[in-house]
Parts: structure tokens; C-alpha cells; sequence
């Protein structure tokens, strides 16, 4: 099965929220009404995506855009592709701004979620705003397991991607990790802020933190892809671990490890590890009140 990973826009006047009628595509989408947003290119960061798309899909220069959610879905739109949303909030857009619709679109209309009628709604419009309408407030508890996603153990053997960053180095710093089947169909997605770490850290508790969720949910065998070239090395024992702070973490994830058949641990390029580098950013986003 593909994947496809696209970034969409919950743009926000007031109590309401802007679609898009589409004027052109598949004729299963035609006059039905979408968020803003588009797909992500090779190498594009996700928020000068959704930046991109706003612009040429409704002519507005947005620079503050949040992250609020990730989630996949299989629609009935495409069934051999399984659609990765990363979803960003934008407040604050006036009602009288201008708007220059793209080529795709014929209509646009400012609507409460209360009152938008489901069935003139695209499947992925529906499932984001399904979700979104339901997120906890800022001040609540969040965690971040993927809503619209399969948690099954069908397979004994998963990749993970994992990730983690610090603002500072030391700094404010979070993990994160998506666990995909090998048709990369997203089975389950957490994370953590950790408060002031350095960013090898943050990287090692993203491993912790898959590998934890992964036993939890009975997997056997676990391949690994991770963006720093630095763990992966270490944990395959081409580097010695220097750094005390990381021995503990280290400890924790080889005695995790044992309680696998096979965990294989791979470098990727940081574009490939885009889904968990969303989630880290999303929670350092959400705790920068938190940081002195």
C-alpha cells in the first residue's frame, strides 16, 4: 500500500472555520467542501508546506501557524493509499481578509463546526474535523496515540520511527515515535516532553519511549529508523557511549531490547522521519510556557 503524508489547515475566525468547495479533481470529490492544505514534497518541512498551500490555494501569506494533531487514514476516495495527516491551527484570520481562491476551487465559506453538513464534507475533511472538535483543551492532559489509526497485532514485526529534539541543547526537549507495518500503515503514535535535556537524550527516550509502547502491544520484531546517526551507531556498538548522562537510557533500551526476537536499528535522512519530528515540534510547542 502507498502512503501519502499532507498537511491541512484548520484556519479559525472566531467560532468559525474556513472550507473550500472543489471545482476540479476525481469526480467522487467534486462540489464537496476540504480544508486547505496539500501534500508534502520530498525534503519540505511540514509548516512551509501548510504555509505553502495556504498561499496558493487561498492567497494568504501566513507566517504563525500550530501544530494540532497527526492522524492517518484509509479513505474510500483512494483505497491503496494510506494518508498521513499533519494537521496545523491557524487563529486569529479575519472574516474580511481577501481571499483568492486556486484553480481547484470555485467557492469558499466561513462555517461553525456545529453546523457543517456532513455529507457535503470529503472523508479526510470529516475524519480531521471529527478529531479536531473533540481535542482536549490546553490545559488538559494530552497524549499523542494516533486517534484514526488500526492497533492491531495481526503482524509480529513493525517499523518504528522515533525522534526527539532539544531548544537548546540543553534545552526544552521532547520524543517521539510512530509505529508503522510494513505497508506502512500507522498502527500506533506517542510521546513525551522530557523538560531540559540535550537533544542525543531526547533522541534516546524517543527509542525508550517506542520500544515501551511496542512490547506493550505484543510486537516481536522491530526495525528501527532514526534520523541520528549518532544512536543508531551506538546501539549497533560502532561507537562507544562517552556521555554518562546517556548510560542509564542506554541501559533501559538493551533491556528492552532483550525482551525482543529481532530489533535492527537503521539511519534514515531526516525528510524520511517527518510524522515523528511533527509530534516532537507539537509538544515543544505546547510546553513553551514551561520553559524559563
Amino acid at each position: 500500500m502507498k502512503q501519502r503524508i499532507v498537511v491541512q489547515a484548520v484556519l479559525h475566525s472566531g467560532d468559525k472555520i474556513l472550507l473550500l468547495r472543489r471545482a476540479q479533481g476525481r469526480p467522487g470529490i467534486l462540489g464537496k467542501y476540504e480544508l486547505p492544505g496539500g501534500t508534502l514534497e520530498d525534503g519540505e518541512q511540514p509548516d512551509d508546506a501548510v504555509r505553502r498551500h495556504l498561499l496558493s490555494s487561498v492567497g494568504l501569506t501566513i507566517e504563525n501557524v500550530s501544530l494540532s494533531d497527526v492522524l492517518s487514514m484509509n479513505n474510500r476516495e483512494e483505497s491503496d493509499t494510506q494518508h498521513v495527516f499533519i494537521v496545523y491551527s491557524v487563529q486569529g484570520v479575519s472574516q474580511t481578509e481577501p481571499i483568492t481562491l486556486g484553480r481547484s476551487y470555485d467557492k469558499y465559506e466561513w462555517v461553525a463546526i456545529s453546523q457543517i453538513p456532513q455529507n457535503n464534507l470529503r472523508d479526510s475533511a470529516q475524519a480531521i474535523l471529527g478529531v479536531y472538535s473533540q481535542l482536549p483543551a490546553d490545559d488538559e492532559e494530552k497524549d499523542y496515540r494516533g486517534r484514526d489509526v488500526k492497533n492491531t497485532t495481526d503482524s509480529s514485526s513493525v517499523v518504528i520511527y522515533s525522534d526527539g529534539g532539544s531548544r537548546g541543547n540543553p534545552g526544552p526537549s521532547a520524543s517521539a515515535f510512530v509505529i508503522m507495518n510494513h505497508d506502512r500503515q500507522v498502527l500506533d503514535q506517542g510521546g513525551a516532553y522530557l523538560g531540559i535535556t540535550t537533544n542525543n537524550q531526547a533522541e534516546y527516550h524517543g527509542v525508550r519511549l517506542g520500544l515501551e509502547r511496542a512490547l506493550e502491544l505484543g510486537y516481536k520484531n522491530v526495525e528501527y529508523r532514526i534520523d541520528s546517526m549518532l544512536v543508531v551507531n551506538q546501539m549497533k556498538g560502532i561507537y562507544t557511549i562517552k556521555n554518562r548522562e546517556l548510560w542509564p537510557i542506554n541501559e533501559r533500551i538493551r533491556e528492552l531490547v532483550s525482551k525482543f526476537d529481532s530489533v535492527k536499528f537503521n539511519h534514515i535522512p531526516r525528510e524520511l522521519n517527518h510524522v515523528a519530528d511533527a509530534l516532537v515540534n507539537k509538544l515543544l510547542d505546547e510546553h513553551k510556557n514551561d520553559q524559563p
